[in-house]
C-alpha cells in the first residue's frame, strides 16, 4: 500500500499524458473516419471515430484534380527547400555567436534575443516584401522566416557545448574555421541539428498566413492555404467542382475536407519517425550550457 502511495504522482504524470496525446489524436481520427465513410453516412453525422461503410471516394477525387496535387508538390519542394536555407543560415549566425574571438557577441546576442519579443508589425513586411518585389514568389515564403532568434539560440547554446579543446586541437593543426565547422563541429551536433530541421520543416508546413498575404497566383498555392479556402468556405471551390459525375455521386464538402486534411498532415508525420532518435537527445543537449 505504501509502494502505491509513492508512485501516485507517477501514474497521475501518464494519465496526463494520456489524455493530452488523446486530445492531438482523436481529431485526427475522426477526420479519417470523415474520410473514407459515406455520404450518407456524414451528412447523418453518424461518423465518429469508426468509418461506416467505407469508401475511399474523397481520396480519388482529391487526386484526380491536378491543382491539388500541385499544391502538394509545391509544400512539399517549398518545405525542403525552406528547411535547408534556414538551417544553413542559422548555422551560419549560431557558429560566430561561440567564439570567443569575436567582439561584442554578448551585443549581438542580445539584439537576437530583443527580436525573440518585438518585431515591426505585419503590414510594414508586407510593404518591405511589395518593395523587394517578392509578392507572387517562392522568396516571400521563405526569407522572412528563414532564421527563428528562438532556434538561433538553441543552436549557439549547443555548439558551446563542445569542448573547446577539440576546436584549439584543429587550430594548432592549422584547420580553418570553416573547416572546423564542416568537420568538427556539425558532425558532433547531429542531434541538436535534426531537431532544429524538424521544428523549421514542421513550421513551414503547417504555415498558411503568409501565403493568404503575399501569394495571389493559384499555381503558388500551399496546400495548406488550400484546405484553409475548404474550411473558410465551408464548400466545394471550383478545383472540387465534379462536374464528370452524377449527381447521386457527389462527394460532400465535409468529406472532401476531411480527406484535404489527412493529405496535408501525413507527410508531416511521415518525417518524424525518421528523426525521432535525434529529437530527445537534441532538445537535451541544446539545454546543458547556458
Amino acid at each position: 500500500m505504501t509502494r502505491l502511495l509513492r508512485r501516485w504522482p507517477e501514474a497521475l504524470i501518464i494519465l496526463f499524458l494520456t489524455v493530452a496525446a488523446l486530445t492531438c489524436l482523436l481529431p485526427l481520427v475522426h477526420e479519417l473516419a470523415m474520410a473514407i465513410s459515406s455520404n450518407d453516412a456524414v451528412l447523418s453525422r453518424k461518423v465518429g471515430f469508426i468509418p461506416i461503410e467505407p469508401t475511399f471516394n474523397s481520396f480519388r477525387e482529391v487526386f484526380k484534380d491536378a491543382s491539388v496535387l500541385q499544391s502538394l508538390v509545391f509544400s512539399i519542394y517549398l518545405t525542403v527547400a525552406f528547411m535547408v536555407i534556414a538551417m544553413a543560415l542559422t548555422i551560419a549566425a549560431a557558429y560566430p555567436l561561440t567564439r570567443p574571438e569575436l567582439k561584442g557577441r554578448k551585443f549581438l546576442t542580445t539584439v537576437i534575443v530583443i527580436t525573440m519579443y518585438f518585431s515591426g508589425g505585419i503590414l510594414p513586411l508586407y510593404v518591405l516584401i511589395k518593395m523587394l518585389g517578392l509578392l507572387n514568389t517562392m522568396w516571400s515564403l521563405i526569407l522572412p522566416l528563414a532564421v527563428s532568434p528562438y532556434n538561433l539560440i538553441i543552436l549557439r547554446t549547443s555548439l558551446m557545448s563542445v569542448p573547446d579543446s577539440i576546436t584549439e586541437s584543429a587550430l594548432i593543426d592549422g584547420a580553418s574555421y570553416f573547416r572546423i565547422l564542416l568537420q568538427i563541429i556539425l558532425p558532433l551536433s547531429m542531434p541538436i541539428l535534426a531537431t532544429l530541421s524538424l521544428f523549421y520543416a514542421v513550421g513551414r508546413w503547417n504555415m498558411f498566413q503568409d501565403a493568404l498575404f503575399y501569394i495571389s497566383n493559384a499555381r503558388l498555392y500551399t496546400l495548406q492555404l488550400k484546405l484553409a479556402y475548404i474550411v473558410i468556405n465551408n464548400t466545394s471551390p471550383e478545383v472540387f467542382q465534379l462536374e464528370g459525375a452524377a449527381a447521386g455521386h457527389r462527394i460532400v464538402p465535409a468529406a472532401i475536407t476531411a480527406a484535404t486534411v489527412i493529405v496535408a498532415t501525413v507527410p508531416i508525420l511521415v518525417a518524424y519517425p525518421w528523426l525521432q532518435r535525434y529529437f530527445i537527445s537534441g532538445v537535451m543537449l541544446g539545454s546543458v550550457k547556458g
